[in-house]
Order: C-alpha cells, then structure tokens, then sequence
C-alpha cells in the first residue's frame, strides 16, 4: 500500500486517501526499539538481541512514567532523549534492479536512517512525511538487511506535548525505474456545474534507467459508487535519468458534488504501462467541489459556509501521538456532534489518516505548517532548522495533502515572534506564501496572527490572502474598517478553560485555583481569553467574518494554562503547579468525555433539538443555599423544575445571564449574555430537571437527580464489534453510579481493569489535567464519576472480554466482537 500523493484544484477537489501501488508494503512490523544513546547501532551486524520488539506506529514517551522532572509545558513526561530503530528484513532477487524506497509518514523527530550500516538521509521536522531510496544499499542475495533509525529529540523544543517515536507508519515502496513519482499525482477541477466537471490530471513520472523510453499513461475515473465514468490513455517520452509530467483532461458529467453533508468521493487510477506491460499504477482519491472566498466570506459549491471551528494538537491523549485511525476518527466524530464543521490542524502538518477520515466525514481544513519561523519561541524549536528546512517542509506538506477536498486554507504559521519584525518579517511570509502558490494555486493561504496591529502596520497580513486573528474579537470591525480589502475570521478563539464535571461556588472570575482544576461553569481563562459567548456576539454582529476556531476542541498534553507558566516564554519551564500536566482548554476532555462547554456550542451551531444541564446536584452540607443553575439548549425557551416545582421559564435571547469577564482590550467586567439561561435556587436534595420548549411546545428535556453513594461500576463500548487488524480500538466508558443508576459526581473509586480474548487494554484515563496516574496501566481512578479504557483488537478474531472491578462497588463485565 502507497500513502496517497496528492492534488488539488483551484476552485474544487481533491484527492484524499493513501496512493495506493500493488507492490507497496506496510512496513509497520517487527521492529526493534532501544531508549538510550548507543554506539554502532547503525551498524548492520550490531547486536540487537535484547531489544524490545514492537509494531509501528510507537510512542515510547507516553509509556511514562510523568515526572517533574520533565517539563510540564510538554506534558511532564520523557519525549526528549535519544531513541534507536531497527528491523531486520530480506529482499527478493527480483527486486534488483529495481527502485526501493522507504517512506516514513512521521518521525519525531531529527530522524537520521541508516540501511546495512549506509546512512541515506536525515530530516529534522517530526510533523512532516519524507522518503529515502535506498536501492544501492540493499543485499538481493536473500541474506539479511537491517535500517536502522535514530531520533533525537530535545527538551524545549516544543510549547506542547510533541510524542517520541516513528509515531506514524512506515512504507517500503518497489517500483520499476519508471515509475510515478512520491506524491506525483494533481488533479485539479477547473470547471465544476451541475451537469458537468472538468478534471485535469497531471502526473509526474520518474525514469531511473539510463535510456529514454516513450510509455502510455493511462487514467481512469470511478464515481463514489465505483463505477468508470471516463478514460483516457496518452504516450510520454521520458529522457533518461529525467522525469517528465503527463498532463490530460476528462470531463465527469453530472458530478457528484463534495460537501459538507455529502462528502462524495471519487477515485483515479493512474496505470504507466511499456506497450502491454504495466509499469505502475496508482490510485487517488478525490473530491469535486468548488471553494472561493472574498471579503464577505467563504464559499463551498457556491454556497456561503461559516467556520463552526475547532483547533486539534495531533495527540490522542492516553495514547499519545502514535496514529490510530480509530483514535481520530473518534476525535472527529465527537467534534461533528458538538457541530463542527472546520479543523485547524494546529501547529504542524496532520496524519494522513486524519485528512482521510476529514474527506470522509466531510469536514473542512486549515493545513497548518508550522509555529515558528526563523525566531524562537522555546530554545531548541523548529526555528534552528527553518533557514534550511522550512520552503522544503512548506513544499512537501502541500504536495502530500494538495489533493485532499476537505483542505480548503493552507496556514504558513501561527502567532510567529516575527510579525514585530517591521523589516522583514513581512519578507519572510511572502516567501512561504510563494511556495504556496507555486505548489498549489487552488487554494487560499492564512496564518494566525495575535499581536493586532502590529502584523497588519508591518506589511505582513497582506502577504497572504486570509488573515487569521487570534483573541481580538472586538477589533474585528476596527479592522474591517482599516483593511478593508483583507478577510478575516477568528483563527484562535476564546481559549476558556474547564475540568469536566467540576463546579466551584460561589462563581469567581479567577486565575488559579488550589484543587488545580477549573470551574465548569465556562468562564475561566488566561488574560487573553474570554467566554465563548463573547465570540458568538462578536461574530454576529460581524457577518463579513468566516467564522471562528476555538482553543480547543479536544484537551492535550501539555499546556496546562492557567497553571505553570507564561505561554511563548523561551525557556519556560511549567512546573509551578506540578502535577498540572495537561491542558484545560478543551471542549472535551482528554478521555473523550463532553465537558459542559461542549454543550454551549452544540446549542449554537446546531440544529437538531437539545437541551443541557448544570451543575450536578449533590450538595450536601449547603441545604438552602442558592446554587447558579445553567442550561444550553436551541430550544426558544426552557423552565426549569426543582423536585418537580417550577422555577421559571426563560426565553432565550431576552432572558441573559450574567458573565464575569476580565481580558485584554476589553473594558466591561461582565458580558449579559444572551446564550445561556440560568437560574439561582435553593439547594434541596432530589432533582433538577429542565424542559425545552419549541413554538411553545415542550420537545427536550434533561434530569438531574441527588446520587447516593457509590454502589456500582457501569460499562458501556462505542462499538461492540470491531476489527481484528491488531489496531482497531474500542472506546469504553467507565461510570460510578449509585444503586439506582446515577452518576455519582464526585466519585474517584479506584477502578481495576482484567482482559481476556482476542484484545488487549492498551491505555486508560479519566480526563483529570493534574495526575501523575499513567495511562499504560490495568487500574484508573475515576474522575468526576468516570474513567476509560481502550482497548486493541488482536489480529485474530474473537471476543474481548474487560471486566471492571472497585472495592465497594459491584463490578461489571463488558465483551467486543472482533471480526476481518
């Protein structure tokens, strides 16, 4: 299999899976991994017995164990150091001759490789894909090749938790001297209609031998339903040790569109062939869409589009940076529910999986390349490698993803120290948004600025064709109105931060707090942060934006704003309020769990009915006491019953509640928001539940009741079979209920985990930013009432059995189906 090589068109699609070629192995198994500096272990006949085995994608960081000794800005764990690689393997008689490469989808990071003890090349960007030909250093003879790879990661190198490893997949790619090249296809839609789409194809095709040869180039188009919708097959002469590019057209008719709610995909196979003898062939998948943009907004298939957005750092929690498709696909689905629509990939280059399963789901991108430039936000960052590496990674990451419907923006940074740089800050973005148009002219380009005005009085928002604004938005009409030639939209939003299920009274707009979570009442952030109710009300009264991102959708490690440290601060080390590890910021916590953020904007950027509640109601010991109680709902209106006496009915819009509001250039001290409804009532144990009403009929309704003491552990699984790959996941939910079956709030019973079958629990969490509980382990505590645990599918079918068991509490059993 042959990770995709992609295109992209101006006005509309892409191609979004792997490039796939017959004779392209997954090289993800049996490796041999050592943690530690060593000498030789280049060397093909170093003696790597004792190694430890294990399958790729790997993260040798997340294994632990956290430390303060480790800087929690990075997620307090072991990222840093030196780790080797090495697989052992044979190749065929017949491949001699032919071209043999390894590609690496992503190494973190200073990656130097090594084959039978001949290094090939080096490449220092984690983020970014990269492959060597390593055809002159293989033995054909069937006797034994070894690669080696050495990653050295560096402390202060990253603002958040980067992963340590070859954390995506490995390819070895066999191919013929004439062959299409590493990302060699681009397919570009010039003219898209309702009743026809022209699709240019232009493919790059290598020839390694020493004599020209003329082949044919075959094309072939598949609708989404598989079928061929056009051909067309043209003759190319390459000149030897050249390569040359095969350019044609067909014309689709009555395509079917890619969108946000059809995310219709097409496929190319793309066939070289020496009269009947096929060289190579490849495929891409690909979307047929149209985008534009001016100052009014953003288009999709001619329709205006605003950004419901969400910011995403590239690990998976308890899993960390390796790359499980579930994992992501996961993440996705969850953010889709909430209602999002946009992805900014912050701050570096995606998975290809994630850009898939974008394609597949029908999500827009901003592909972002990277968070520093040439002047340095921590002491050992990107910036000592940006003079050489950064066109090259630039270039790179757009031919990789060009062909991907779901991209619609590529941002060359965000918040770069650079946009005070009057001289030439300004040069060094329009260089970047060169190799930008050059790669790809199909698609706008972006970055996140966060110093207004400077980045606008310094030349530099002009150089690229959307300027992103992080955290200014009351400027968003003073910059209309300065720049009014420029689009804008809110590249970075709100940063308000949360602890899932955690409620501190009475509500203070504070900066820390001494338990070291945050009130889930939605109104705690950093200086520059605000309330998402903020944004919403800024947004509306600037129809012209495209919308919004918000930090974040998803909590990661590392980060853990407001504890630890000063963000941007070179050398900063985030230890103050150890073990604060993990960010707050998401809209979801780290296990995947909905914070009651989530549910604030679900009530704004959704349709379907629905109706939230908070806090919890377990209070004892404050009988009497008014507790604030909250609902977010899309409902016209919502009252509110305590033990079954009616508390009011609200009308949303007209009944505004009151937020505490400190941040920067912003002078009122509170927001009369006009997002949520809440209500002040007496504590008495029993229920709250809330009534949605819609053209004043109820249609929604949410309880919540008094729970007693932990009694039990309950189980549930997103998805009861699965695949018996060796990496499919199933997701399981583990709550502390009472006897009757409510979640007990405040519940941190000790949970122990037991597997048996065809599987294994490979993580476990709880969504808790301030434990040093590792998440490779058989127990968890609960927090706020609730735990993971994640389980792998073997490569053989069966059943997995987990069971939970707690001291106190009757435990649970739950089994997953894993089939081929």
């Amino acid at each position: 299999m042959k990770k995709h090589h992609l295109l992209f068109c101006l006005i509309i699609i892409l191609t979004c899976g792997p490039n796939l070629q017959a004779q392209d192995q997954n090289f993800n198994a049996s490796w041999l991994f050592y943690n530690d500096q060593v000498a030789g272990a280049e060397s093909s006949d170093f003696d790597d017995s004792e190694w430890r085995k294990l399958d790729l994608p790997h993260d040798w960081a997340i294994e632990g164990p956290f430390d303060s000794k480790y800087n929690a800005r990075a997620g307090g764990l072991p990222f840093h150091g030196t780790g080797w690689y090495r697989k052992h393997f044979t190749m065929p008689k017949n491949a001699e001759g032919k071209v043999v490469r390894i590609e690496f989808e992503g190494a973190m990071y200073n990656a130097h490789v090594w084959v039978n003890g001949q290094l090939v090349g080096n490449r220092p960007y984690g983020y970014i894909g990269f492959e060597f030909d390593i055809s002159p250093y293989l033995n054909y003879d069937g006797s034994d090749n070894v690669v080696a790879v050495r990653l050295t990661p560096e402390d202060l190198s990253s603002r958040w938790y980067p992963g340590a490893g070859i954390y995506r997949s490995v390819w070895l790619k066999i191919d013929e001297p004439i062959h299409i090249a590493q990302w060699g296809t681009y397919i570009t839609t010039p003219t898209v209609t309702d009743t026809k789409a022209v699709v240019q194809n232009e493919t790059k095709v290598v020839n390694k031998s020493d004599q020209s040869k003329t082949v044919s180039i075959r094309q072939q188009y598949f609708d989404p339903q598989g079928n061929e919708v056009a051909r067309i097959e043209e003759k190319i002469e390459i000149a030897a040790q050249a390569t040359a590019t095969a350019s044609s057209y067909v014309n689709v008719e009555k395509p079917q569109r890619w969108d946000l709610d059809t995310p219709n995909l097409y496929s190319a196979t793309t066939t070289v062939l020496d009269d009947d003898k096929v060289l190579d062939s490849y495929q891409t998948r690909f979307g047929i869409r149209s985008i534009s943009y001016n100052t009014d907004g953003f288009y999709l298939n001619g329709r205006k589009v605003r950004f419901n957005g969400v910011c995403l750092h590239h690990d998976n929690g308890p899993l960390g940076a390796a790359v499980y498709r579930r994992a992501d696909e996961r993440k996705l689905q969850i953010m889709k529910d909430m209602g999002v629509n946009a992805i900014r990939t912050s701050h570096n280059p995606p998975s290809r999986e994630l850009l898939e399963l974008c394609d597949e789901l029908g999500l827009l991108v901003q592909d972002e390349a990277f968070d520093v430039w040439k002047l340095a936000k921590v002491e050992n960052g990107y910036n000592k490698f940006f003079d050489q590496w950064g066109e090259i990674d630039l270039r790179d990451m757009i031919l990789r993803d060009r062909n991907h419907p779901s991209i619609v923006m590529w941002s060359i940074g965000n918040e770069i120290i650079e946009q005070s740089d009057k001289q030439k800050g300004w040069t060094v973005a329009k260089k970047l948004n060169d190799v930008c148009k050059a790669t790809d002219p199909t698609r706008p380009t972006s970055a996140g600025f966060n110093w207004y005005p400077a980045p606008y009085d310094n030349n530099m928002a002009q150089q690229i064709d959307i300027a992103g604004m992080n955290y200014k938005p009351t400027k968003y009409s003073e910059v209309r109105g300065n720049y009014p030639q420029l689009p804008i939209y809110g590249s970075e939003t709100s940063s308000c931060t949360s602890s899932r299920g955690v409620y501190h009274l009475p509500i203070e707009k504070y900066q820390t707090h001494e338990s070291l979570q945050v009130t889930s009442y939605d109104l705690i952030g950093p200086p520059w942060a605000y309330p998402p109710d903020v944004e919403f009300y800024f947004q509306e009264q600037n129809p012209f934006s495209m919308g919004e991102f918000i930090w974040t959708g998803f909590d990661y490690l590392g980060e853990p704003t407001p504890y630890g440290g000063k963000d941007n601060s070179t050398n900063g080390r985030w230890n103050g309020h150890w073990p604060s590890r993990s960010s707050y910021f998401g809209a979801v916590d780290l296990s995947g769990f909905p914070k009651d953020r989530f549910y604030l904007y679900q009530s704004q950027w959704t349709e379907e009915l629905m109706i939230h509640l908070l806090p919890h109601w377990n209070w004892q010991g404050m009988e009497g006491e008014n507790i604030p109680v909250y609902s977010y709902t899309n409902c016209d209106e919502a009252e509110l019953f305590v033990n079954g006496k009616s508390m009011g009915r609200k009308v949303k819009g007209k009944d505004k509640t009151t937020l505490l509001v400190d941040f920067l250039r912003y002078e009122p001290k509170t927001f009369d928001s006009p997002y949520r409804l809440s209500w002040e009532v007496p504590y008495e144990a029993g229920s709250i539940k809330v009534v949605g009403y819609k053209d004043g009929k109820a249609v929604e309704e949410k309880e919540i009741r008094t729970a007693g003491a932990p009694a039990k552990i309950s189980l549930s699984v997103d998805r009861s079979t699965i695949t018996a790959d060796g990496r499919d996941l199933a997701y399981v939910t583990v709550r502390i209920e009472d006897k009757d079956g409510n979640l007990c709030p405040n519940a941190d019973n000790l949970v122990n985990f037991s597997v048996s079958g065809a599987g294994e629990l490979i993580a476990v969490g709880n969504g808790n930013a301030a434990t040093t509980e590792p998440f490779q382990a058989d127990y968890r505590k609960a927090f706020s009432g609730m735990a993971l645990a994640i389980l792998r599918s073997d490569p053989q079918t069966g059943k997995i059995k987990l069971k939970a068991t707690g001291k106190g509490l009757k435990s649970a059993t739950i089994s997953v189906t894993t089939n081929e």
